[in-house]
């Protein structure tokens, strides 16, 4: 795995040198990145959701697009569009800004679920059909959706099959102090994302993604990831629970993140420290719950210190 972490390693001290004091989320970014997952970027504006797309995009040399939804978008302007060509006689596919390897989808739920739904296949089959051809997506392929969870004024909310999707959602945050103000110096003169070059090569990154394939998983752990997921299924808080798609999404972070670490085998503790960036974001609260705060991140906490731990042992009283 010393290939997958060399890579990973690479790639976070690039994305360092313009998100300032997130390395955390960085590095969970990789993770999706590794895993060819979409990731889901939850915050106020400011906080640098689109220049971290932007610098991982850079860094690996992939195609970049960004998409501004808005509510009078339609699904052909992200899936793209035939034109009939009065020279061939012909009609030509002219694709769509989704028809690139790092897609940022940006406030996302500021489009109407008509066009919500256009990224439903491209995020789940890598492909899009239009006029009913089909078009392969590049690989790879990765969608980075922001959203702002302050303002709801003429936002749609995503649906819940949209929301499954995302392999994972972060949040960045507010810097601290010291970090601000280094941000301050780093652009005194230019943003630092115009100098920022490739670092990794496409064919690297294939192999680091096919690496994390072969990260050992103990059938104990999978037993942990399952008990887990059927934990909020069953939590009297939660009107809907994390689907089997939820146990896949942790149980290939758990991978990705053991061989960005160096390590050839899972540990429990990266099953609970990425838990709730995979599980939360698909959990829907009951109203009841709502009602008393109970917010999805509480719930996958109680899971937590409830679900039994791989090799632990339980104190005699």
């Amino acid at each position: 795995m010393q290939q997958a972490k060399t890579i990973a390693d690479r790639l976070l001290d690039n994305v360092k040198k313009v998100i300032v004091g997130k390395e955390q989320e960085i590095r969970l970014t990789l993770v999706a990145l590794l895993c060819e997952g979409h990731l889901l970027i939850e915050d106020v504006p400011g906080v640098g959701k689109t220049m971290l797309a932007r610098a991982l995009a850079r860094s690996i040399g992939c195609s970049f697009s960004r998409i501004q939804f808005t509510p009078d978008m339609l699904p052909s302007d992200v899936t793209g569009v035939s034109v009939f060509n009065q020279k061939t006689l012909e009609f030509q596919f002219r694709p769509g800004p989704v028809m690139a390897q790092i897609v940022l989808a940006d406030e996302i739920n500021r489009a109407t679920p008509k066009t919500q739904s256009a990224l439903l296949e491209a995020m789940e089959e890598r492909q899009v059909t239009v006029d009913g051809a089909t078009y392969q997506m590049p690989r790879p392929f990765l969608v980075l959706a922001t959203q702002n969870p302050i303002e709801y004024e003429g936002t749609f909310p995503l649906p819940e099959a949209q929301v499954d999707r995302f392999m994972m959602r972060i949040r960045l945050g507010y810097p601290i102090k010291r970090d601000e103000v280094d941000i301050l110096n780093r652009q005194a003169q230019e943003h630092p994302i115009h100098s920022l070059g490739q670092v990794v090569a496409m064919e690297e990154l294939v192999a680091a993604q096919q690496a994390i394939t072969q990260v050992f998983v103990e059938d104990s752990i999978k037993e942990y990831i399952v008990d887990l997921v059927t934990t909020t299924r069953d939590h009297p808080d939660v009107y809907l629970g994390a689907s089997p798609r939820g146990s896949l999404a942790l149980f290939r972070a758990a991978r990705a993140w053991a061989a960005i670490h160096g390590r050839e085998f899972v540990l429990p503790d990266d099953v609970k420290l990425l838990a709730e960036s995979t599980l939360a974001h698909r959990l829907i609260v009951s109203p009841s719950a709502r009602i008393k705060n109970v917010e999805a991140g509480q719930v996958i906490q109680e899971a937590l210190k409830h679900t039994p731990v791989p090799g632990s042992r339980v104190k005699a009283r």
